[in-house]
Parts: C-alpha cells; sequence; structure tokens
C-alpha cells in the first residue's frame, strides 16, 4: 500500500488571503464591536477566583448574614451573586423566606 503526503494548505493561499484581506480576521463566535460588561458575572467570577467551589456557598453565607442584619441591599446583592454561581441554592434560600431563616439562625 502506498502512502501519499498532502500538504495542509498555507495560511497565506488565495482563499484565505483575500478572507483575511476583505473580512477581517475575527473570532468565529464574535458578536460584533460592541462590548457588553455584565457587572454580576464580573463580580461572581472575582468570587469563584477568591472562594473556588464553594465560592456559591459562601455567597449564600453572606446573603444569610446580610439579611440578619436587615441589609436587604446586600441580601439582593449576594443573593444574584449566588444565583449566577449555583441557580438552585439561590431559588432555595429565597423560597425559604425570613421566617425559615431566622428559625434556622436561633
Amino acid at each position: 500500500m502506498s502512502v501519499r503526503f498532502a500538504a495542509a494548505r498555507s495560511a497565506l493561499s488565495t482563499v484565505v488571503r483575500t478572507k483575511i484581506v476583505h473580512e477581517g480576521l475575527r473570532a468565529a463566535n464574535d458578536n460584533g464591536e460592541t462590548i457588553v460588561v455584565d457587572h454580576m458575572l464580573e463580580a461572581a467570577l472575582r468570587h469563584f477566583a477568591e472562594h473556588g467551589m464553594s465560592a456559591a456557598r459562601a455567597a449564600r453565607n453572606s446573603a444569610e448574614t446580610a439579611f440578619f442584619q436587615d441589609d436587604m441591599d446586600a441580601y439582593r446583592w449576594w443573593l444574584s451573586v449566588c444565583r449566577t454561581l449555583d441557580r438552585r441554592m439561590a431559588d432555595t434560600l429565597e423560597q425559604r423566606g425570613g421566617a425559615n431563616l431566622c428559625q434556622q439562625g436561633a
């Protein structure tokens, strides 16, 4: 059985070169020139970088602490961070509500 060598086409081939020159070199999944920054996602990723795999649990604990301190802005913030990392954990926390949280904290 004979073996043939077929070299890959060069990146400078006419087809590729024409595409690069006329359309520019962009990622295939690029959504255009507008850059949207999701601040909650950024905060959740920073929190994950700090806490690793327990980041959702740490966010939940921070939400519970804020709830007990009657700081509803911080509670909603940490609940959103928790929801970004683990939706089910955040939904469980939110469904338990204030009465169950108070019973657990006592």
